[in-house]
Order: structure tokens, then C-alpha cells, then sequence
């Protein structure tokens, strides 16, 4: 996926949790962002009830979030265990959550300052890597041309959508350029651009090419998603997990219910359980969840929302080392559950066992190194756990030195994790070759 002139993935592959922040006007009225005047898209979760297009796009005026203060937001997230943020400084609805100079349709006009450079500045001075999301679609833009309800079909479809003449979609399509490098020159150094709405148009009158070059020369250090059509740097498979981990750093991003800004109708919350292990399951696949949500219309997190984040706090006080900076751990005919693991110094590792399934009291990995086995103790409390450990027979009648085997370990229910158990399993490093049998020419030589 990455080219010779693209950066490092390093960093982002070692995240473990991102927060993905979906805002705007439609927040005050409780609607989904963009799509609430479409009433949803046709045959995807959830319906919507849809609002007119003046009606939404007259709603910019009501936005004046009194309770805003992105330092909280940045303190929650960070103790539930993000490192990384993206923002909605545009989406679909064209409405723009910065101090754009192209449009009067932005917070900048409607409540006078720049939302974005306040989430920027507070998560960056939070440590956080910081990523802008920017929608290529604008539904609001004349030129584009402007979503009216007789132009749309309600629910959306995908494919099914308007043109305008070649002259509009020219002046359009410099107007998108140009929202877009004010972002890239407005805030600082970028670690992601998320980009969205490529369903739209085809790939050449997007010229994908062409906005990555322009990334790529204001922000030469940012990774830029595969919604960059052929020429993102990493994958972004949306709501689920895939089947099979992509190729390349990948990110997973996921709502907290379904649907991405603030809908207080959708009562689909799911469970803190099932938030952190869907985080350990991207982990032990290599790659990140991007967990959503939606702020109110005041500027504060849905109380649910709190709840969840609160819980992954709780146990990150415990369990961070086993997602923050590790790496894809055992296959799964080893372990059968999400594992990860981080090289020690001196060429020792430490594997992590996620303990998602229940009942047990025994669990078993195999096709680990036996002989190299220290310790298994449960993370977060050290508590040591008993184990025994076996070598494959065929290792023990070659006189392996590495033997490779089973490693059995109890797990006693008082141990237990109410979330999400960890067991730590560390192996001391490879023993050193022996050194190679002297030549029968050297011996005579010598």
C-alpha cells in the first residue's frame, strides 16, 4: 500500500485506540449529521426519519454549544486509553466546523469561533496524535449542486445523486481543493487526513491523485486513508471488524450505537464487553479501533457514551501495556482468542492472552516455545498462575534446543476480570545458534 515517498506507519500501527469525534449543527436537533435529510441510506441500519434540506441547512443557525470544552473531552479520552483523534471538520452537510474563508456556511459565522483549533489545540496538548476529517461531497455547496428533496432520493441511495453542468462542477471542485488546504495550513502539524465521500463522482473527476499530491506537499508526515481512492496509506473498514486482517496498517471505526452523531432516539448502546473486546480483537489483528462519538448539541459527551468511555478507563488503569505499542500476537490455532505481544529488552517478549470467552479454567496455547517460558502471571495484579508445559515429542527426540510445545495454565475464577481478563506470558529470548561444525580442510590446515 505505502510508496517510497509515503511516511512511516509506524506509529499509527502501535495506537491501539483512536476517537473518532462526529459534530455539527444537526446535534442540536438530535439528528444524524448529513444523513437525516436523506432519511437514511436505502437497506442500511438505521432508518431515519428525513427532515427537509432548507429545514437542516437553516438549522446552522441554532448551533452555539455553551458547554463546549474539548480539554475534558481530550482528559476522558486519554484515560480510556486514545492516543490518536479524528475530527468532523467537515462532513457531508458542507457545514464547516472551522474558520473557513470560502464559505459563510461554517461555526466560524454562526457562533464565531473555530471549534477545530480548540479540539486541535486541546488534544494536542494532551499528547494525542491529531487527524482532521474532510468530506469531499457538500451538499450544501450551489455548484455541487445543492441537495433540494426533490433532487434526492429519500432514503439515500448510493450511485443516485445529481450532476451539474461541467463549468459548476470545475468551480466546485477549486472551492473543495481550497477548503481542504486551509485545513492542511491552518493547524499545525497533521498525523492523519480522513477523508470521506468519494460514493460520489468518479474517481477521475475527484483526480485522487492530485489531492494526495496536495497532502502530501502541505503535510508531507500524514497518513491519508484509502478513501483517497488508490492512493491511501491505510485501510479503514467501517462498523465491523474484517474477516482477515487488511494488508498494511488498517483501523477499524465503530460506533458506540449506530449511528454517528448525536441521536438520543437510537437506544442500540453496546456494551462496554463488547466495545473492549472488539479493541483487543482489532489489536490482535494489527490494527487500531477508531471508537466513535457523537457530542451533544450543548458540547458535551452523551451520558452513555461517558459510561463506556469510563469503563475502557478502568481498565486500561490495568491492561494498556497489553494494546499501547504492541503487536499482532499468536495465530489463532495457538491461542483461541485475541492475543498480542511486545519484544522485552535483551530479545525477551511478552505475550498477552485476551480472555473473552467464558466459562474456562484451563486455557492452552500452543506452538510456543516451552523451554523459554518464565513466568504467566494475570496483568494488572501479578498474580502468578500455575502452568505446565510440554514439547512436541519430535522436538524431544531430536534434542531440540528450542523445543516448541504446549503451555497449559489454570485460571482460577477469583482472578477473573469483570471486562476482559489479560494473562501475561513472558519467554526469555532464543538460545544463540551453536556455532557451526569446523570444515574437515580447516582442521587439516590448522
Amino acid at each position: 500500500m505505502s510508496t517510497p515517498s509515503t511516511p512511516s506507519a509506524t506509529w499509527f500501527d502501535e495506537l491501539g485506540l483512536g476517537l473518532f469525534l462526529h459534530w455539527g449543527h444537526a446535534s442540536t436537533r438530535g439528528w444524524e449529521l448529513s444523513w437525516q435529510m436523506t432519511g437514511g441510506v436505502h437497506l442500511q441500519e438505521p432508518p431515519l426519519e428525513a427532515v427537509s434540506c432548507r429545514e437542516y441547512f437553516a438549522n446552522a443557525a441554532t448551533f452555539r454549544p455553551e458547554r463546549f470544552d474539548p480539554a475534558a473531552w481530550a482528559e476522558l479520552a486519554w484515560r480510556a486509553g486514545a492516543r490518536y483523534v479524528v475530527f468532523t471538520a467537515k462532513h457531508h452537510d458542507g457545514f464547516a466546523m472551522y474558520d473557513t474563508k470560502l464559505s459563510d456556511y461554517s461555526v466560524a459565522r454562526t457562533w464565531g469561533r473555530d471549534v477545530t483549533a480548540e479540539v486541535v489545540d486541546a488534544f494536542r496538548a494532551r499528547g494525542f496524535r491529531i487527524g482532521l476529517y474532510f468530506s469531499y461531497v457538500d451538499w450544501h455547496h450551489e455548484d455541487y449542486p445543492r441537495l433540494t428533496d426533490d433532487a434526492v432520493a429519500k432514503p439515500y441511495r448510493v450511485g443516485v445523486y445529481r450532476k451539474g453542468t461541467p463549468e459548476q462542477w470545475a468551480n466546485f471542485r477549486a472551492f473543495m481543493l481550497g477548503q481542504l488546504d486551509e485545513l492542511l495550513t491552518s493547524y499545525g502539524d497533521l498525523d492523519i487526513v480522513w477523508l470521506d465521500g468519494e460514493f460520489e463522482h468518479s474517481a477521475d473527476e475527484w483526480g485522487f491523485g492530485e489531492i494526495r499530491e496536495l497532502i502530501r506537499a502541505r503535510q508531507p508526515r500524514a497518513l491519508v486513508n484509502d478513501r483517497c481512492v488508490g492512493h491511501g496509506d491505510f485501510t479503514t473498514p467501517e462498523q465491523q471488524l474484517p474477516i482477515m486482517a487488511p494488508d498494511g496498517p488498517w483501523e477499524a471505526c465503530l460506533t458506540m450505537n449506530t449511528t454517528w452523531g448525536h441521536v438520543p432516539s437510537d437506544d442500540t448502546w453496546k456494551t462496554p464487553t463488547a466495545i473492549l473486546h472488539t479493541l483487543v480483537e482489532a489489536a490482535s489483528m494489527g490494527g487500531n479501533l477508531l471508537l466513535n462519538v457523537g457530542p451533544t448539541g450543548e458540547g458535551e459527551f452523551p451520558p452513555r457514551a461517558v459510561e463506556r468511555l469510563e469503563a475502557l478507563a478502568g481498565w486500561m488503569e490495568r491492561h494498556a501495556e497489553s494494546i499501547h505499542g504492541t503487536e499482532a500476537g499468536l495465530e489463532l490455532w495457538q491461542f483461541h482468542g485475541p492475543s498480542t505481544r511486545r519484544a522485552l529488552p535483551g530479545g525477551a517478549t511478552r505475550l498477552y492472552l485476551h480472555l473473552t470467552m467464558r466459562p474456562y479454567e484451563q486455557i492452552t496455547v500452543r506452538g510456543v516455545p516451552v523451554n523459554r517460558v518464565r513466568g504467566v502471571t494475570v496483568l494488572g495484579t501479578g498474580d502468578p498462575l500455575v502452568w505446565t508445559a510440554h514439547a512436541r515429542l519430535r522436538d524431544v527426540h531430536t534434542a531440540s534446543p528450542d523445543p516448541t510445545g504446549e503451555l497449559h495454565i489454570e485460571i482460577p475464577s477469583e482472578l477473573l476480570d469483570g471486562l476482559c481478563t489479560v494473562v501475561a506470558v513472558d519467554l526469555a529470548p532464543a538460545p544463540a545458534p551453536a556455532p557451526a561444525p569446523a570444515s574437515a580442510s580447516a582442521s587439516a590446515s590448522a
